[in-house]
């Protein structure tokens, strides 16, 4: 099957963004996510990382947190998330989070957070109370806890891993040869580390794993990647559109049609995750719940 993912050129910034690229306007429920959200005090990536599904999610009473604060130690090109020093851990943040999650009465919550290497231990042990507090709070309630790299320290993964969320997602981003620009305070063989060490550490637990399209991979550099994720057990794949969230961030060099993604995953599920997303608008926390829910109907099928 021939799959092409990019033009060699870059394509000019657009005015107006390709008819398939448009998003829904708020309905009701929206400003009492908002309202729970103010009220928690806990970061939302869905606003600090300027995420175009925030409307309809939060239309839809969900929200992804994003702890540990809102200001990150690295600079990534693809990610509006502040860079700057930030301040310590809040000790209530994880009552005020799983306070939140009951409030919305969430069935599936990501929890993500900002890499945090100004800590002695990278945030491992709070993002660990995190979950502890939610399973607490809302013991139904599935947990996909989405860090940073933690370096691929084995006992800061370690210490996520016994906290016992049920997904651990990771995100690779983009293929290994823009990931050094991309990401560059991250490491491409660093992140599939991680991923390996979780099924190391706990064979059971779901991983995932989300790649961007539009950054200027070929078709092979993304395929290769795909393979990568699947040769450490990844689960759970998403794509989605790259959109760039600033100027000053890395340009589009391509806006992908339905149809290709529609094509990508089929390449994925025949190379054997369990459950694959891909669309414009995928994101790695984007219906996280029916992404999880897909896989057990697939081993029903």
């Amino acid at each position: 099957m021939q799959l092409t993912i990019l033009e060699t050129r870059p394509a000019p910034e657009l005015r107006r963004l390709p008819a398939w690229l448009k998003r829904p306007l708020p309905n009701a429920d929206f400003p009492h996510t908002r309202r729970v959200v103010e009220a928690s005090g806990v970061a939302t990536v869905c606003e600090e990382a300027k995420c175009p599904n925030l409307s309809e999610c939060w239309s839809h009473r969900h929200a992804t947190f994003m702890i540990l604060g809102d200001r990150c130690t690295r600079r990534c090109d693809f990610c509006a998330v502040t860079t700057a020093r930030p301040d310590p851990p809040s000790p209530d943040e994880p009552r005020r989070l799983a306070w939140a999650v009951q409030e919305l009465a969430l069935r599936h919550v990501v929890v993500t957070a900002v890499a945090r290497d100004d800590l002695a231990d990278e945030g491992a042990g709070h993002f660990a109370k995190c979950v502890t507090e939610i399973r607490r709070a809302s013991p139904q309630c599935i947990v996909e806890a989405l860090p940073a790299d933690f370096h691929a320290r084995r006992e800061l993964v370690g210490t996520l891993c016994d906290a016992g969320p049920d997904i651990y997602n990771h995100n690779q981003e983009t293929v290994e040869r823009l990931s050094p620009v991309i990401r560059p305070q991250a490491k491409y063989r660093r992140s599939l580390e991680v991923l390996a060490l979780v099924k190391r550490l706990r064979p059971t637990m779901w991983t995932k794993s989300g790649l961007m399209v539009g950054l200027g991979e070929t078709r092979e550099e993304f395929s290769q990647a795909m393979r990568d994720l699947r040769s450490v057990g990844v689960d759970i794949l998403t794509v989605g559109q790259y959109l760039r969230p600033s100027v000053n961030h890395a340009p589009v060099v391509r806006y992908l049609p339905p149809r290709e993604f529609d094509e990508i995953a089929a390449e994925a599920s025949d190379m054997g995750f369990s459950s694959v997303a891909a669309g414009p608008f995928v994101r790695s926390s984007y219906n996280a719940a029916e992404v999880y829910q897909a896989i057990g109907r697939a081993r029903s099928a």
